[in-house]
Formats: C-alpha cells, structure tokens, sequence
C-alpha cells in the first residue's frame, strides 16, 4: 500500500512538475513578443534590435525632451511624445526596418524582423 501511495505522489509531482515547466515556457515565448527600446541621452538604446514577426516594439522616452519614431520606408510615424511616454508599433512583416527621430535625425536604429 505504501509502495502504491508512493507510485501515485510521484506520478502527480511529475504531472506537476510538466504542467509547470510548459506554463513557463509559454510565458517566456509571450515575453520575447514585446520589446522596449529606451530613448536615453538622445540615442535609440539598443540601436540594432532583432525580433519575430507579430512583435511589438514599444519605444520609452526617459530624455527630458520630446521624440518621435519615423520608420523610413513610411509604415508609421509617432507624434512627438514627452518624459515617460511611450509609442509602440507591431511588426508583421519581415524585413529591415530603419528608425530615426526625425526632431533629432542623428537618432536612428535598425530593427530586423525575422
């Protein structure tokens, strides 16, 4: 009898054990699906960035002046945000897409979207 009990707490720590790990890895695969990009001391940080398609990429301004976001192909363009705002745009398609601010256009980025 104490063998059974034994056979059956096991057998539900693995059940555990799995439901947790794959609970894990779905929030880690909905995690890698938003990305920030931190204006700070007029730059785009980082200033290479890859990520999936269906991403979304949120840009934060932590400056003390107002930015934009202005993809040069023409697929968006942020207004000006201010201190802790923020702009986001989701990437569908793949491609190389090239960002700059265009109040400051030595700020630029690239962001590839596989």
């Amino acid at each position: 009898m104490i063998l059974r009990n034994y056979r059956v707490s096991f057998a539900l720590g693995v059940v555990t054990a799995l439901g947790c790990t794959a609970a894990l890895i779905a929030t880690s695969a909905r995690a890698v699906d938003v990305t920030n990009i931190v204006i700070k001391d007029f730059k785009f940080s980082p200033e290479s960035l890859t990520v999936k398609a269906g991403s979304t990429v949120t840009w934060v301004n932590t400056d003390d002046e107002p930015h934009n976001v202005v993809s040069d192909a023409g697929l968006f363009r942020s207004g000006g945000f201010d201190t802790n705002e923020t702009f986001a745009h989701k990437f569908d398609k793949p491609g190389t897409y090239h960002i700059t601010c265009s109040i400051h256009p030595r700020m630029t980025a690239t962001i590839v979207v596989e």
